[in-house]
């Protein structure tokens, strides 16, 4: 199953309980759709870079994890609907393979420069 990450941002008058319901709301749609929740990060209030309908701060939640190709419309679609989020993102997350380090050989190794007179 695909890898997903599913970051928003919540409206800065929404306190910390209505946060953790809100993640908690993504999760269930996550779970709905076939899909598992890997990891969730609440990052906490923090300032924007730049104005969000008219609010200068918001609460960071990041969640990682596994849905089929049709679970993301799914979540954008309910996190359109849902008012307390201001901007949110979904990205196909890169699964990461460990590569064997490349051993230097005499045909890849850079000769020494040879001294002049």
């Amino acid at each position: 199953m695909p890898q997903y990450e599913i970051a928003f941002i919540v409206h800065p008058e929404v306190d910390e309980n209505g946060v953790a319901e809100l993640a908690e709301k993504v999760q269930g749609w996550v779970a709905a759709g076939g899909g598992t929740v890997e990891k969730v990060e609440r990052q906490g209030k923090k300032r924007l870079a730049y104005p969000i309908r008219k609010q200068r701060e918001g609460h960071y939640v990041l969640l990682q994890t596994a849905m089929n190709a049709r679970g993301p419309l799914e979540i954008e679609r309910n996190l359109r609907l849902t008012e307390q989020v201001i901007r949110f993102m979904i990205t196909k997350a890169e699964v990461m393979v460990a590569s064997a380090p490349v051993a230097a050989t005499a045909e890849t190794a850079v000769p020494a420069p040879s001294p002049t007179n």
